[in-house]
């Protein structure tokens, strides 16, 4: 196989993960006031921190499901760094009555979620951060005054099994920033369920 060739398939599976609406890495991320399982409106810049993952997901996915007890382990590691976990919902509820905002709270309670759970009932966030699955993590930083995206993408490399995950994307990007280094892997391939957008 040439250099050509390797060249030509490194940018075809490149674009791949890049070529998208929304956020991309090294972008300036908006802000936003989303209501909470608890009733209140939470935006970013009411939590004090470094950073946040941004993590959208929902309650019915099965690939969603299989990352919420990752998800609450996660918090607490990257909150000690500074970066705390924030998870938003954007899935039409009328199409799927389990993302409902109440079966939200309920869903929360069982799974003792730390971390917000915020409903972003008009997509608009979804769509403006460029989400596209359920999970879909994006790693914000604090720059000055800016809030820079540098990471998109999955949780980690093994979607099926915690026990077996060999590379943690979101835990490796966190702890680059903490140190004030360059994230070595900024964009991986979000898995799981489509968001369902409003028709």
């Amino acid at each position: 196989m040439t250099k050509a060739i390797i060249a030509l398939m490194s940018l075809i599976i490149f674009s791949s993960f890049t070529n998208h609406e929304g956020y991309h890495v090294g972008d300036n991320a908006t802000d936003f006031n989303l209501k909470n399982i608890d009733g209140k409106m939470v935006s970013l810049s009411s939590i004090e921190a470094k950073g946040y993952v941004i993590v959208f997901t929902c309650n019915h996915c099965p690939f969603a499901k299989k990352y919420e007890d990752r998800l609450v382990k996660l918090n607490k590691l990257t909150s000690k760094k500074g970066y705390p976990l924030v998870a938003i919902n954007p899935n039409d509820a009328e199409q799927y009555p389990e993302d409902s905002f109440e079966n939200m709270q309920i869903r929360a309670k069982e799974k003792k979620f730390n971390f917000p759970y915020l409903h972003d009932e008009s997509q608009q966030i979804a769509r403006t951060y460029g989400a596209t699955k359920t999970p879909h993590v994006f790693v914000l930083n604090k720059e000055g005054k800016e809030l820079k995206v540098r990471y998109i993408g999955a949780i980690d490399d093994n979607t099926e099994s915690a026990a077996d995950v060999k590379i943690k994307y979101v835990e490796n990007a966190i702890e680059a920033l903490a140190e004030n280094k360059p994230v070595e892997t900024e964009v991986t391939k979000a898995i799981g369920c489509s968001i369902k957008w409003k028709k």
